[in-house]
């Protein structure tokens, strides 16, 4: 557990698998569901052609590298969800899969300061625009890196996984999604 003020709860050392940080405070376990987000991987063909580069960026917070992600939006489904938030937080358009290609599971500390377990979908997308102006320019810095640099630099262990095992899907039905 990370120090804590007198008299606030504890929280968990965010450097440790979900499980051992969940050990730590063990009352998120029983406060209610997983919440659900939804994330994007990013990608495109490098200028060889064949690599693929995947687009991380720096969380608000603290700096540290995530991937595109957001909470669901009334109205809106998964996929369309996933790409709104690459756009905002990135800048970054292009051909989403309305299926997702995997899932991975964090805790996220909200606003109030209380730590809540989520399961993030990601959807990819297979960028075709990127923009220099997006609601959060200036707040975030990007990058595009190998798959195997992606997984190296985000926390999350199953999204390590996700990032390195990541292939492009349906390249050639791009319409179809």
């Amino acid at each position: 557990m990370t120090p804590s003020k007198k008299g606030s709860k504890p929280r968990p050392d965010k450097s440790q698998p979900l499980l051992r940080q969940l050990a730590a405070v063990p009352e998120v376990l029983f406060a209610g569901a997983f919440r659900q987000q939804y994330g994007a991987i990013c990608f495109r063909h490098g200028t060889a052609g064949s690599e693929l580069e995947i687009l991380v960026i720096t969380s608000r917070e603290n700096a540290r590298w995530v991937i595109p992600k957001g909470w669901p939006m009334k109205g809106k489904k998964p996929f369309e969800a996933a790409a709104i938030e690459a756009w905002e937080e990135a800048g970054v358009r292009g051909v989403v899969k309305k299926k997702p290609v995997g899932r991975y599971t964090y805790l996220k500390e909200l606003d109030n300061g209380d730590v809540a377990p989520c399961i993030v979908d990601m959807f990819q997308i297979e960028v075709t625009e990127i923009s220099g102006d997006f609601k959060e320019r200036g707040q975030r810095i990007l990058e595009w890196v190998s798959p195997d640099e992606a997984a190296r630099r985000v926390r999350e262990i199953e999204l390590k996984s996700l990032l390195v095992q990541f292939e492009a899907r349906g390249r050639k039905k791009r319409d179809r999604g």
